[in-house]
């Protein structure tokens, strides 16, 4: 085993074992994890990568990449108007969807205001995106998309991937949650307990919504339009059956970033509606923030 493996290999044992909490070796981990997407997305360089403060968030995906996270904040002692969880590269092809939450990132390293209480994971699927050739599923060959607990989930996505003519990019996992990246999510979400979710995708052009009204009609340039509800779906778990707000942004292009007036355009609408969504809660304050 060489010097450089080894510890590599010690470090996410410990991260495994240790949690977030003791993962003393995140920063290492960080860098080269920072390093592996600034080779494979020439929209995100190292430097860029590594000043937007991503933790370790203490999982690991199949072939033992840890999924990175941010979180900002609200003013202490003040109840945040909204707690938002924001997640991007769901589908490790869609190179445009991980890209874009980085300028996000930067936008709100430079005006969160403490209103919102934000969690964000640029990159849940990092094993799709960083491989040789970038693939939509996971190391396994999972749709992470579709491997979420939904009702009657094992007829209901067996039937879903015999109508795509068993298409690999759709196979929804032996079982729900049977992947780690979509067990993490599925645990931010019960943990974190977000009012609203935003999920980046691409390439539709449009902005697709599941949960309680009212969606946004529009995003920049994107405008609502409901793609229906799938079995072991982010938007059929978190939108309809546990009655969260799920926002899917899906871009124009999976290789191909907007331009930097549309993702400040995008993200700027998305911080309107959120403010219009959850308005009834911007004067309650309390002593501890949930």
């Amino acid at each position: 085993m060489s010097i450089i493996t080894l510890p590599r290999a010690f470090m996410l044992v410990l991260l495994v074992l240790c949690g977030p909490a003791d993962a003393a070796p995140s920063p290492d981990l960080v860098r080269e994890t920072c390093g592996r997407i600034a080779r494979k997305l020439a929209s995100v360089g190292l430097r860029e990568c590594l000043a937007r403060g991503l933790q370790a968030s203490g999982a690991l995906s199949v072939q033992g990449t840890p999924i990175l996270v941010r979180e900002f904040s609200p003013i202490a002692g003040r109840r945040p108007l909204a707690r938002v969880l924001v997640v991007g590269g769901i589908h490790g092809d869609e190179y445009a969807s991980v890209s874009i939450v980085f300028k996000w990132l930067r936008i709100l390293q430079r005006h969160h205001s403490g209103r919102f209480h934000w969690r964000v994971a640029p990159l849940m699927n990092p094993d799709g995106l960083l491989r040789r050739k970038s693939q939509r599923v996971n190391a396994k060959g999972v749709d992470l998309n579709r491997n979420f607990p939904t009702p009657d989930w094992h007829a209901e996505s067996a039937r879903y991937w015999q109508r795509t003519g068993r298409n690999p990019r759709r196979y929804p996992g032996p079982t729900s949650l049977s992947e780690p990246e979509s067990r993490w999510l599925a645990s931010e979400i019960r943990g974190f307990r977000p009012d609203a979710i935003l999920a980046i995708h691409a390439p539709y052009g449009i902005v697709d919504f599941d949960g309680p009204p009212l969606a946004p009609k529009r995003l920049g340039g994107l405008y609502l339009k409901l793609l229906g509800i799938y079995p072991g779906s982010l938007g059929n778990y978190a939108g309809v059956q546990g009655q969260i707000p799920v926002v899917t942004v899906e871009l124009p292009h999976a290789g191909i970033m907007p331009k930097p007036r549309e993702v400040r355009r995008i993200w700027s609408d998305a911080v309107n509606w959120l403010f219009k969504r959850f308005p009834d809660r911007a004067l309650q304050r309390t002593a501890r923030v949930p």
